[in-house]
């Protein structure tokens, strides 16, 4: 068999300096097409292949929790940050401290200048691909699929942060490079359906174009990484599920954006169209159907907890020549000079500050309360709390809406509690437990170390073993501090740590080598799923099939069995005090189940609630974590709003979508600009 290639060695070729030159004046003066430079140059196969290995240079690095991309999660609610002088520029964003004057660069969130760039270079590719006279047919079919779908990549990660955008193409819809002579005061935006019908036509065209496995054309050893025809179907199902959703069909009856238009006076944004549910269904649908790819497993997680945890970490931690979920991801960027961009660096500014646990440890990445709350319990398979409670006007997660049935206790102790997942009880001793920590599912446990737990290392840092604790005491390994960096919610996010591994010297971070899971299968699930609630004949039993599937691999029940009192195909029913539809409950147990899943996953969270337009509801909200500084364990597992000392989260109608930069608009007098900025 084939080996499946899924990560993606990214490089930027010195060679191709000469390609390309970047004017003062604006980036859409770029002129990369000197036909007689390219014809020399694209006529050599080693040009070619560097030249398309700088198209993969501008992929984001949405690994990187703290950068521009995949900083995202930390504006979500999936997240906090610590206070401290390494602020993103996204944590000013959640505060709501951003305006079209501030986001003039990459660095403040602003990343059209970037993607366009990306995207003239990948048509000039295309154009001049045919000059490539000494590589197979196959192969340069291959790379022109490929840069067709880096095109339609760079275009779908404008249009998720911006809405629509200019397609750079003639008016017969083929795509173009800079040297048309394009006068910067025409350009304005293109509407919704006619960007995602330019993408659409894109990847249709990359997936004819695009083999199964990369090694079909060409060795897999030196390549890995390099798109196939599975990743440009993954795209594609993510973005006509983008384009079905609320914020992008109709803004859910809200006329936010009925009345935006372009410079044309066509509408950006459509009425609600029912069938594009159906579009987005099919594309998941036949993606899963191709065959290739299977969620990962170990043992057999329906009946183990610890089978359960193995084959969730799996997704990060199996090697990539067996891993078959992950369609599409990265591993290594030469720029970064770093595995994952910088994967080390994730781990150290989620680890345990103050050093007895790990070297570098920061916590500057920390869970929200939210998403501690998020995960279902093991045993009955239901989530715990279906909502919260309102303290002047804001969900308030000290006074959760708990579902009694579930099995969850939201206070309280549990004595003599032995520690599952990733620990030997030869040397994690039970402890007392807080009684919100125990029984939850087995990605809890591989997701996070909640205050108290064993921190799942025999010898950390070649001392014994030890309680990550979290509070003020001395006996803390994570003691509050007003002024330094410490841990500020109670809770560890260690989904990249790999239980033992010993974090004592840097290098121990520089040599971690994970695969980056930039489109997976359980997404593709998951988002199936929703398409088959949504669509206009609701396929219900479908839709919970590939929700059950995601939910076995994490050793949970399917959802009739752990809900027999929900009625999913029509009335639904009541639980934890909070009557809906079934329809209703099925769309809020995907957002959970996406929610535990995709924990810190780049930035599936955050722009998840912008298309279904949750977020002015869900990101609203006081700084909740525990009692961090309390001077004894049992006063620590309080919830309180007042111990965090970052500013509140704050949510505009207007932030659904990014403002583009006073650069841009200085540039393009006559683009629309995006409501409320």
């Amino acid at each position: 068999m084939a080996m499946k290639t899924n990560k993606l060695y990214i490089f930027v070729a010195a060679a191709l300096v000469a390609l390309s030159s970047v004017s003062c004046d604006s980036f859409f003066d770029i002129n990369t097409k000197d036909q007689a430079t390219l014809a020399d140059i694209m006529s050599r196969s080693t040009a070619v292949r560097q030249y398309l290995a700088h198209l993969y240079a501008y992929v984001p690095d949405e690994e990187n929790l703290r950068a521009n991309e995949g900083g995202t999660s930390l504006r979500s609610d999936e997240a906090l940050h610590a206070k401290s002088q390494w602020e993103t520029a996204w944590y000013k964003i959640r505060r709501g401290e951003y305006s079209s004057a501030s986001t003039t660069d990459v660095a403040s969130g602003n990343i059209w200048a970037k993607y366009y760039q990306a995207i003239n270079e990948c048509t000039t590719f295309i154009d001049n691909l045919s000059y490539d006279k000494e590589d197979s047919e196959k192969l340069v079919a291959c790379m022109e699929g490929e840069a067709r779908f880096l095109r339609a990549f760079y275009y779908f990660s404008l249009f998720r942060h911006y809405g629509p955008v200019f397609i750079w193409q003639d008016a017969d819809g083929k795509a173009i490079a800079s040297d048309q002579n394009i006068n910067s005061e025409d350009i304005d935006r293109n509407t919704v359906d006619e960007n995602v019908d330019f993408m659409v036509r894109e990847l249709d065209a990359a997936i004819a174009l695009l083999p199964d496995n990369i090694s079909d054309v060409i060795a897999a050893s030196s390549n890995m990484g390099r798109v196939t025809k599975g990743a440009a179907m993954a795209l594609k199902a993510r973005l006509l599920l983008y384009a079905a959703s609320p914020l992008y069909n109709g803004q859910a009856g809200t006329g936010m954006y009925s009345s935006l238009v372009n410079k044309k006076g066509q509408r950006l944004f459509s009425d609600y169209d029912a069938s594009k549910w159906d579009k987005a269904a099919l594309a998941a649908k036949q993606l899963i159907d191709l065959g290739n790819y299977e969620l990962t497993r170990k043992g057999n997680p329906e009946s183990s907890i610890d089978d359960a945890a193995a084959s969730y970490q799996s997704v990060w931690f199996e090697n990539w020549g067996t891993n078959k979920e992950i369609i599409w991801g990265w591993w290594y960027r030469q720029w970064a000079e770093d595995y994952l961009g910088s994967i080390g660096g994730e781990i150290a500014f989620a680890a345990p500050s103050g050093g007895r646990i790990c070297r570098r440890g920061f916590s500057l990445i920390t869970p929200s309360l939210k998403l501690i709350d998020a995960y279902p319990m093991a045993e009955s398979g239901r989530y715990p709390v279906v909502g919260y409670h309102e303290t002047a006007g804001l969900p308030d997660y000290s006074r959760p809406m708990v579902d009694d049935l579930s099995g969850y206790k939201a206070e309280g102790w549990t004595t003599d509690y032995q520690q599952v997942v990733d620990v030997d009880p030869r040397w994690a001793k039970p402890f007392t437990a807080h009684n919100t920590t125990v029984g939850r599912d087995a990605r809890y446990y591989s997701n996070f170390v909640p205050n108290g737990f064993w921190w799942p290392c025999e010898r950390p840092m070649d001392g014994p073993a030890l309680h990550f604790t979290c509070y003020d005491a001395e006996e803390c390994t994570s003691r509050y501090s007003p002024t330094e960096g410490c841990n500020r919610v109670g809770y560890v996010w260690r989904r990249l740590y790999k239980a033992g591994n010993q974090l004592k010297e840097d290098t121990d971070y520089s040599s971690i080598r994970y695969v980056y899971p930039a489109f997976r299968l359980a997404e593709v699930y998951l988002g199936y799923a929703e398409a088959c609630n949504e669509k206009q004949s609701r396929e219900v039993s479908e839709a919970i099939t590939y929700i059950d599937k995601v939910r076995a691999r994490a050793g949970l029940k399917g959802l009739r069995e752990a809900y027999p009192e929900i009625d999913f195909e029509g009335n639904g029913g009541t639980i934890g005090g909070i009557t809906r539809t079934g329809q209703e409950w099925l769309r809020w147990m995907i957002r959970q189940e996406k929610m535990s899943e995709f924990a810190f996953e780049g930035s599936q969270r955050h722009y998840d609630a912008l298309r279904t337009m949750i977020a002015e509801k869900e990101y609203n909200v006081e700084n909740w974590t525990l009692h961090v500084t309390a001077d004894n364990y049992q006063d620590s597992y309080k919830r309180v709003s007042d111990d965090y000392i970052g500013g509140r989260s704050v949510f505009r109608r207007r932030d659904y979508l990014f403002p583009f930069g006073s650069k841009q608009l200085s540039e393009m007098t006559n683009l629309t600009q995006n409501p409320g900025w």
